[in-house]
């Protein structure tokens, strides 16, 4: 039997939970095709020498929805060990977008999440106004991964509703039956599902809320029926504080998909601990009740990085409704006002539901690692009045670095082992100018396997390969076995990390953004094709990878 690539010699764990075992894989027509010993020839063999083979790495919850029209190979991630990419998460795509509202969409994408604006409106390449265009631009971009896509609410709502999307809370019955149908063409077109956001922290333009947000109930029920109605689809939401498990519960048993959510409050709080193990024990009663619900989790700490030009970690607290719309100038005189500051610190006296930052200025650094706690100690100042003055006395361009969430080992790990969480979240593609949360995947076979033990190596696998594909019902995806699709990863388990920071400046005009470069990576195939060796990307004329439009029901 020829095979069109042969790896020999791997120690070859199948993603779904199983032991390695030491085998030889045969691949042909991008499918797995044997797995075993003397498999016969192949038209290029690679020799393991006992490095680990795995599936490629699904990750559920990126944001490469712009980036990809003019970067097909979807960098950071293939260097990381990703073969498969759902994008549109928390509602935020760029399809369905009438030509007209292309700047909007742009302006409030690069706000909520953290991309460059420049960059987005001089490179985005628009081919397409609907959804389903989009997806037929997307294969004929020939992406390097494969490629899921949602339809989102704050796209769909801009699309039908204008200029109303995120100042009128209710739709008219006729923009209503719009959004409707055009989650009907989405899910006929090949979505994956639907998703939207009630997240308080998300906000676009100027400040104002992203679309979906300032949507009611019954408009997030009647829109993911819409999605049911094709008897198919996952839902996904940035839920906020407004949309609870049990919210989440009756919509899955009413529509008979699976739920998926996503909020700082579920991630571990070493202000208030007890919310993200409430939240996770909440989940599981209702899988336990038939009804699919769970939690996206992050393996990585959450870290903000920000200046008061663009606090937008802080914008749900109210005290700085005020600066919404100013310029560098505007901001320092609210900056500056005691009436200002004296409200923020009422607003963290009593914090609203969903904030992020909850006053604790022990986690608030400077990007030398100084805290503005410690500063203020040493300065005999008020820290809530120091970290004004630090930014004020630099222009507004100081750096902070906020380090609030999933930052405590003992506080995560029972989240990360819990059956109703889902590991994901890097967020790829979004706030580029200040991380890259992209290598999710080698970190957790790095600290979780290799360094605490949390997990096993097989276990690790499963959680970030056939687990994902099977909760979003992409099929073939995510395993070695026979038939599957040849997503594959080669990897050293004794080296394998996430890899260092490094600034670039490859953004369309000029901008520069965050990535990293796994250590310890081998290979990287997507349908049988090579994307990454480990040191550089392949020499490829199209991506190999797929646009997915077909799932399971």
């Amino acid at each position: 039997m020829t095979f069109d690539l042969k790896i020999t010699g791997a120690m070859v764990y199948d993603g779904l939970g199983n032991p390695g075992r030491r085998a030889d894989v045969g691949v042909r027509d991008g499918r797995i095709a044997a797995i075993g010993e003397d498999l016969g020839e192949a038209a290029e063999t690679v020799e393991a020498d006992g490095l680990s083979l795995m599936p490629g790495i699904v990750d559920v919850h990126t944001h490469y929805d712009a980036q990809v029209t003019w970067d097909p190979r979807m960098t950071p991630s293939p260097a990381l060990g990703v073969t498969t990419a759902v994008i549109g998460n928390c509602g935020f795509g760029i399809a369905p977008c009438p030509s007209g509202l292309r700047e909007t969409m742009m302006k409030n994408l690069s706000v909520v999440e953290g991309m460059d604006l420049q960059a987005l409106l001089s490179g985005t390449r628009w081919s397409f106004e609907t959804f389903p265009e989009y997806l037929d631009f997307l294969e004929s971009v020939s992406p390097w991964l494969n490629v899921a896509v949602f339809a989102g609410h704050s796209a769909i709502r801009t699309a039908v509703m204008g200029d109303q999307a995120s100042t009128r809370e209710t739709p008219d019955a006729g923009q209503m039956q719009a959004m409707c149908e055009a989650i009907g063409d989405a899910m006929r077109a090949g979505a994956i599902g639907f998703a939207s956001s009630f997240s308080p922290n998300h906000f676009g333009y100027q400040g104002a809320p992203m679309p979906s947000t300032i949507a009611s109930e019954q408009e997030l029920r009647t829109l993911v029926a819409a999605m049911a109605e094709s008897g198919r689809g996952v839902f996904m939401m940035a839920t906020g504080p407004r949309i609870t498990p049990e919210t989440l519960g009756e919509m899955a048993a009413e529509t008979g998909r699976p739920m998926f959510m996503s909020t700082v409050l579920t991630m571990y709080n070493e202000a208030q601990p007890e919310v993200s193990a409430d939240l996770y024990a909440r989940c599981a009663a209702e899988n336990a009740r038939g009804r699919e619900v769970y939690i996206q989790t992050s393996c990585q700490p959450l870290s903000f990085n920000f200046t008061l030009r663009d606090p937008y970690l802080l914008l749900s607290h109210d005290a700085f409704d005020r600066i919404a719309g100013l310029d560098d100038e505007g901001l320092r005189r609210v900056y500056a006002d005691p009436d200002f500051r004296q409200r923020f610190r009422e607003n963290l006296v009593q914090p609203a539901r969903g904030i992020l930052f909850f006053g604790d200025w022990r986690k608030i650094e400077r990007a030398d690692g100084a805290s503005v706690a410690g500063l203020a100690e040493a300065a005999g100042i008020d820290p809530l009045d120091h970290f004004f003055d630090i930014a004020l006395a630099d222009g507004l361009d100081t750096p902070f670095v906020a380090k609030l969430f999933q930052n405590d080992d003992a506080g995560v790990a029972p989240l990360l082992r819990h059956p109703s969480g889902l590991i994901t979240l890097s967020d790829a593609g979004a706030h580029l100018v200040y991380f890259c949360d992209a290598g999710f995947g080698p970190h957790l076979l790095a600290h979780w396997v290799r360094e605490t033990g949390t997990l096993t190596l097989p276990e690790a696998i499963r959680r970030l390969t056939s687990e994902p594909a099977s909760r979003f019902r992409i099929p073939d995806r995510g395993r070695i076995e026979t038939g599957a699709w040849a997503d594959l990863l080669l990897f050293d388990p004794q080296r394998i990390d996430r890899g260092a920071l490094r600034k670039v400046d490859d953004l369309p005009g000029g901008g520069t953004r965050m990535i990293r470069e796994a250590d310890g990576l081998h290979g990287v195939w997507v349908n049988g094709r090579l994307v990454h060796d480990g040191r550089r990307y392949a020499a490829l004329d199209r991506g190999p990878g797929h646009v997915l439009r077909r799932f399971d029901a």
